[in-house]
């Protein structure tokens, strides 16, 4: 386990969860550094096919841990170095083919709940609450996580989140599309998982590279290309399409085998 994130594997999912609940989960600069490494592996790893993020406790979590600022944040250089360690997270997240679901509960705020949004997929727990706080410390928002949000939830709630600060409950975020789904916090780890026991159980090579294209929208691609077209037309030669179209002419669920 590496300090302040625990990596659990269960059958076809890998959950990371951030680990610091006497903090409401804050995240240090370790745990930024170390999460782009995490998430890499999970990709890699052909024995899991969804990465489950939560947090313990209470919480999902506050946000990034604020009292390493007046070291690690102090300067220039030291703010560019720690902001390069956040992006790396980031972007980590959002290039995974494989799906990743955001398992919410308490504080999403600041770096968590930008954490949230580089996920796929977010489910919160009633009584959760959501924020993007960079005007409360005098930091601009970087470029990938503000296209990201834009893209989630479009340019007037962005500029809500991000301009003011404030904070907005779970009903709140499922209405401007924040989350998928809310539902009361003793059923939020069935339905969560619910969910991901679907995706398990779909054709992964489908869902590797509807994620990939879908990935490649939202940098700003405007047409298909030659790697899209591989993608397509390597599912069409693959065994989960046989295996797909027999499923359905046979009236029968399918057995998917692509990892």
């Amino acid at each position: 386990m590496i300090d302040g994130l625990a990596v659990a594997y269960e059958g076809d999912v890998a959950r990371l969860t951030l680990s610091r609940p006497a903090k409401k989960n804050a995240i240090s600069y370790g745990m930024w550094s170390a999460l782009s490494e995490v998430v890499a592996r999970v990709e890699d790893d052909p024995a899991i096919k969804v990465l489950v993020l939560t947090g313990a406790g209470e919480d999902f979590s506050a946000g990034a841990d604020i009292s390493e600022f007046g070291e690690l944040r102090s300067s220039a250089e030291g703010a560019a170095v720690y902001d390069r360690a956040i992006d790396a997270a980031v972007r980590a997240l959002t290039g995974m083919r494989k799906p990743s679901v955001a398992m919410i509960r308490g504080n999403c705020i600041g770096g968590g709940c930008q954490v949230a949004v580089a996920c796929d997929f977010r489910f919160a727990a009633d009584g959760a609450r959501f924020g993007i706080t960079p005007a409360k410390l005098g930091i601009v928002y970087d470029f990938e996580s503000t296209r990201q949000l834009v893209s989630l939830i479009g340019p007037a709630q962005a500029r809500y989140f991000l301009l003011s600060g404030r904070l907005i409950d779970s009903g709140r975020a499922r209405e401007i599309g924040l989350v998928n789904d809310t539902v009361p916090d003793a059923g939020l780890e069935e339905s969560t998982m619910d969910f991901v026991g679907t995706l398990c159980g779909r054709s992964q090579a489908s869902i590797r590279g509807m994620n990939r294209i879908i990935g490649k929208i939202l940098a700003g691609q405007g047409e298909s290309d030659e790697e899209v077209d591989r993608i397509r037309l390597d599912a069409l030669r693959g065994e989960d399409y046989a295996e797909g179209v027999s499923a359905f002419l046979e009236r029968r669920a399918p057995a998917f085998t692509y990892r």
